[in-house]
C-alpha cells in the first residue's frame, strides 16, 4: 500500500502517489543511453512522446523497500533542491513486477565534476558557501519530514543544466528511511567516505548521520580531498574506520591556509563523533557562513586543482565504493536469518568437519 499519511513539513504537500498501470512506452520513448548509476541500478534517458521533453528513468524491482523509497522521494520532490519525480509506473519487465520512475533530467552533471571542469577560473570560498546552503536546504526539508537520506555525497548532488544559474539538487533515496517518533535506525547503509561513526558500529543512530556526511562534503568542497580515507586505496579499511570513530582529521597547509576560521568551525561542529553534540540542520542553516553567503570572502581555493589532479584516483575510489555499496543493496524486511543447522557457510562447514573428526577420535 502507498502511504497517504500527513507528514509535518513546510510547504504544500504533493497529492498521494498514484502509480500508472498502463505500459510506459505509451507515454515515453525509452533510450539505451545510461545517464548514471544509482544504488539500485542504471538510470536511463527517455523522452516524453508528447512534446519530446527529456527525462531520466529509474527502474526498481517492486518490493516493500522500493515502494518506500519511491513514496519518500515523491513526497520530498516538493523541495526546490531535490530531484523531482514526474511519473511512476507499475509495469512488468522480463517477467518481474517493476516500478518505473520518471524524474527530471539533470543535464548539468555531478557537483565535483562541475568544479573539476571549470578551466582556469578559481573556485572560491563564497561559492562553496552557496553550494552548502543549497545542499542544506534539501537536508532541512527531509529532516522536517523526519526522513534521513543516509547517502549524502557528491555523486548524489546534480545540477539541472550546464548554465551558470543551474540549480543543485539531491537525488537517490535508496538508503532513505523515515525516523518518525524519534525512532532510531540500525541497518548499516552508507557510502564509506561519508559515513558517520555511529553508523559503523552496533549502536543505533538517527538522522544526524546526514549532518556528518554534510561535514565531509563541505570539507572536500573546501580543499579537494576527503578528511578520512584509506592509506591503502580501499573503499574503507580498519585504520580509516578507527580515524572516523575517533574523529581524527586535520586542516593541512597549503590547502587550508587561507580558508576562513568560520568554515573550519562549522566542519568541527559537523564532524563531532557524538551525535548529541553534532550541529543540527537548523543550527547549520542559521550559521552566518551559510545564510550570509554574500559576506563570505571570495578566497580562491585549491579544490578545483586538487580534484583535477586526483581525477583518476576519484574514479578508482568510486568504483571501490560501488562494490562496497553492492553488499548493502538488501531489503532488510525480507531477510530470513538462517539457523546454524540450515547454514551452508564454507567456514562453518570446515569447523563442523573438524569438530566431527575430533569427536570421532575421542571414541576411538
Amino acid at each position: 500500500m502507498w502511504a497517504n499519511a500527513e507528514t509535518p513539513f513546510s510547504g504544500p504537500a504533493r497529492p498521494p502517489l498514484q502509480p500508472k498501470r498502463h505500459v510506459i512506452t505509451e507515454d515515453y520513448k525509452v533510450s539505451k543511453a545510461v545517464l548514471g548509476l544509482g544504488i539500485n541500478g542504471k538510470v536511463l534517458e527517455c523522452f516524453k512522446k508528447e512534446g519530446g521533453a527529456k527525462y531520466a528513468l529509474k527502474m526498481l524491482q517492486d518490493c516493500p523497500k522500493a515502494r518506500r523509497e519511491v513514496e519518500m522521494h515523491w513526497r520530498a520532490s516538493n523541495c526546490q533542491h531535490i530531484v523531482k519525480i514526474v511519473d511512476v509506473y507499475e509495469n512488468m519487465h522480463q517477467g518481474k513486477k517493476c516500478l518505473l520512475i520518471i524524474m527530471e533530467c539533470m543535464e548539468g552533471g555531478e557537483l565535483f565534476n562541475r568544479i573539476q571542469d571549470r578551466g582556469d577560473q578559481a573556485f572560491t570560498e563564497r561559492e562553496a558557501s552557496e553550494i552548502m546552503r543549497d545542499i542544506g536546504k534539501a537536508i532541512q526539508f527531509l529532516h522536517s519530514m523526519n526522513i534521513a537520506h543516509r547517502d549524502v555525497k557528491p555523486e548524489n548532488l546534480l545540477y539541472t543544466s550546464i548554465r551558470p544559474n543551474a540549480v543543485l539538487k539531491l537525488t537517490d533515496f535508496g538508503f532513505a528511511k523515515e525516523t518518525l517518533n524519534n525512532k532510531s535506525l540500525a541497518t548499516p547503509c552508507y557510502t564509506p567516505y561519508y559515513v558517520a561513526p555511529e553508523v559503523l558500529g552496533p549502536e543505533r543512530y538517527d538522522k544526524s548521520c546526514d549532518m556528518w556526511s554534510l561535514g565531509v562534503v563541505m570539507y572536500i568542497l573546501l580543499c579537494g580531498f576527503p578528511p578520512f580515507y584509506s592509506n591503502h586505496g580501499l573503499a574503507i579499511s580498519p585504520g580509516m574506520k578507527k580515524r572516523i570513530r575517533l574523529g581524527q582529521y586535520e586542516f593541512p597547509n597549503p590547502e587550508w591556509a587561507e580558508v576562513s576560521e568560520q568554515a573550519k568551525q562549522i566542519i568541527r561542529h559537523l564532524l563531532k563523533t557524538d551525535p548529541a553534540q553534532r550541529m543540527t540542520i537548523s543550527e547549520f542553516m542559521h550559521h552566518h557562513w551559510i545564510n550570509q553567503s554574500k559576506e563570505v570572502p571570495q578566497t580562491p581555493l585549491y579544490t578545483s586543482r586538487v580534484l583535477k589532479e586526483e581525477r583518476e584516483t576519484w574514479h578508482e575510489v568510486k568504483d571501490e565504493m560501488t562494490s562496497a555499496l553492492a553488499t548493502m543493496r538488501v531489503d532488510y524486511d525480507q531477510v530470513k536469518i538462517k539457523t546454524l543447522e540450515e547454514s551452508n557457510n564454507p567456514l562453518l562447514n570446515k569447523r563442523r568437519k573438524k569438530q566431527s573428526s575430533t569427536a570421532g577420535a575421542a571414541y576411538n
